[in-house]
């Protein structure tokens, strides 16, 4: 089995750059050409705003090209990316939607494992039929079920939060409550649910001495055990329609005939929809809210506040910082010319971070009137097909935060995810004080 495993392969700019431990020069030092966002240590260490910024200025559609990924464009303004995202037919997402590397490189880079795509790396038709099958677990009549039951858990999570003692928010808070709901989508044993956010951090996880995955050995490993504990759910939901994301899978016409192996593109791609991006911006409107305190005074003072700042905290943290597509025919984007074949990459932390769109872009702004205008759940055909799902998640656990707690401090600067792809935090400590009755 483990040889029909196709893994996320990192031969790019982070890898290399990883294998060389490189640092976080300034980027208004550098020459222009010499500018490569794509460097995980931007990211890990909190580097990545000045890159935009000049990209942004002085060079919007930016070329690179390595010998192991060939050449790729850094798209960062809010309306190219936009362009280019809604644009299929002229922009696929059939070659991955992260760098790739030439096939004389080494294994083709996908966004996760399996024989097959998973359909966010398909175009039209297959994309079309394959996301159907799932969609309906996030239709409004299903998320109205849910409420409750979301509500209900997260109140538990944060009355067993430990009072005037530092804890790490993302394990206690963030991801105990991403990986429930996760175990809720799929009807997962809740007793195995660790398992479900341990293959959401392996999946684009950049192999390294001491990271979440050290070899790409290890990661085909456990994606092999992550498609044999799936396919005995398969087994038994086989024949029996339900509401959850297996049982979906398990008997649609468009997927019920793959083989389990062929399902682990579609798998991972869900489960990392439903655990990465909202686990991250839950820890992100904690530490943006402290970042900005005048911001969390508002919102305290008027918790009718929480829905649009949901979505300007989705906005400023934009927890996956790009997508990619790869130009069908030669064409022009912004005065570049674009050659078939050549990478795009969207990145949607950049577009967000746009002046010409958002008005001081970098802080956070509660009642920001185009908050929603931002692009960090996509645009067009393959825009996040959770993201209401997503943002009734954070409305819920802030709406429970002001019932209990006065504030949520941050005690020091947050660890961030190495990783120029999910943009996230790995640990962020804080102390909360509570409510006096």
């Amino acid at each position: 089995m483990s040889e029909a495993v196709s893994i996320p392969v990192y031969q790019t700019p982070e890898q290399e750059q990883a294998a060389k431990g490189a640092n976080t020069p300034d980027p208004y030092d550098m020459a222009l050409e010499d500018i490569n966002p794509l460097n995980a240590h931007l990211f890990s260490n909190n580097r990545w705003r000045e890159v935009f910024e000049r990209l942004r200025k002085e060079d919007p559609v930016h070329f690179n090209e390595l010998e192991t990924s060939g050449r790729y464009w850094s798209l960062t303004k809010f309306k190219d990316i936009k362009a280019v995202d809604a644009d299929w037919k002229r922009f696929s997402s059939a070659q991955g939607i992260t760098l790739g590397v030439r096939p004389e490189a080494g294994p083709p880079a996908s966004v996760v494992g399996g024989s097959k795509p998973a359909f966010i790396s398909q175009d039209p038709p297959e994309h079309d039929a394959q996301r159907k099958t799932v969609a309906g677990v996030v239709a409004p009549k299903n998320l109205a079920k849910m409420e409750a039951l979301i509500r209900e858990r997260t109140g538990e999570v944060l009355d067993a939060l430990p009072e005037n003692e530092t804890f790490d928010w993302v394990e206690n808070v963030s991801v105990e409550l991403t990986t429930l709901m996760l175990a809720t989508l799929f009807d997962f044993p809740l007793e195995d649910r660790a398992k479900l956010t341990r293959w959401s951090d392996i999946t684009f996880a950049i192999p390294e001495p001491g990271g979440i995955v050290e070899t790409l050995e290890q990661k085909r490993d456990e994606f092999i055990e992550c498609v044999k504990y799936f396919a005995k759910l398969w087994d038994e939901r086989r024949g029996k329609p339900g509401d959850d994301l297996v049982s979906m899978l398990a008997n649609s016409p468009a997927t019920k005939d793959m083989e389990p192996i062929e399902h682990l593109g579609n798998l991972l791609l869900l489960i990392v929809g439903g655990n990465d991006t909202t686990r991250n911006s839950m820890s992100g409107s904690v530490f943006g809210l402290n970042q900005f305190p005048e911001q969390y005074d508002k919102l305290i003072a008027n918790p009718e506040l929480i829905p649009n700042m949901v979505a300007e905290i989705i906005r400023w943290q934009t927890p996956l910082s790009y997508m990619r597509r790869t130009a069908n025919v030669d064409c022009d984007v912004g005065g570049k010319q674009i050659k078939a074949g050549d990478q795009m990459l969207m990145w949607y932390v950049s577009g967000n971070r746009d002046e010409d769109i958002f008005d001081n872009a970098d802080e956070i702004d509660i009642e920001r009137r185009n908050a929603r205008s931002h692009v960090s759940f996509g645009f067009g055909l393959h825009r996040c097909m959770g993201n209401r799902l997503g943002e009734m998640q954070l409305r819920i656990l802030w709406e429970e935060i002001l019932k209990r707690f006065e504030r949520i401090d941050v005690q020091e600067e947050p660890s961030r995810t190495f990783s120029s792809f999910v943009k996230g935090y790995t640990n962020l400590p804080v102390k909360v004080r509570r409510l006096k009755s």
